[in-house]
């Protein structure tokens, strides 16, 4: 056999070996260990952005999130899905982002559409409209998050952080902050 031949199934061999191998793992992602009707009881958080660097950078340097390998939709699959106006077609290029490790970390999951004109939705407040409003996120730590907040230029609403009634949570503060597109994120922590 030639070197051209061998390279050729050497690449193969391990291409195959590799989908076998992501085969697996989706397979293991979706069984049903019989506790209930859900893989994974983590949601995933999808977003449209105006701005994807921006909005990366503030999730990662203001919040604490790590972006994590990403994936693209193909335009066919999207729109037939009903993700995306078939019209459009355009791939779905989605970077990931996750709080923590392993199958159970959540997810925010940021993509900016090319030639889509999303609307902005009004985030003055939660009660503004509608809709998936704000993200929570559990932190162990206000100041150091807060610290983050401003290394990172990003000033919190109000009078944030402010202390939860004891009625609620004692010794616990929420601080509340905006990314670039507007939408509410609340940090919640001692």
């Amino acid at each position: 056999m030639n070197r051209s031949k061998f390279a050729a199934l050497f690449v193969w061999s391990i291409l195959g070996c590799a989908l076998l191998s992501s085969g697996f793992a989706m397979a293991k992602l979706f069984q049903n260990d019989g506790k209930g009707d859900f893989a994974n009881p983590t949601i995933d958080l999808g977003t449209v952005v105006t701005d994807i660097e921006k909005s990366a950078k503030f999730y990662t340097e203001a919040i604490g999130f790590k972006e994590v390998q990403g994936f693209s939709v193909p335009p066919a699959f999207a729109g037939e899905a009903g993700l995306t106006d078939p019209k459009l077609d355009k791939p779905l290029n989605i970077r990931v982002f996750v709080l923590g490790e392993g199958q159970g970390a959540t997810k925010l999951k940021l993509m900016q559409i090319d030639g889509a004109k999303p609307r902005l939705s009004d985030n003055e407040t939660i009660h503004s409209q509608t809709g998936f409003r704000y993200l929570t996120l559990s932190i162990t730590d206000t100041k150091k998050a807060v610290a983050r907040l401003e290394k990172a230029g990003v000033k919190p609403l109000a009078k944030s952080p402010a202390a939860i009634p004891e009625t609620i949570a004692k010794g616990i503060f929420l601080t509340v902050v905006k990314d670039p597109d507007g939408n509410i994120v609340e940090l919640v922590g001692p």
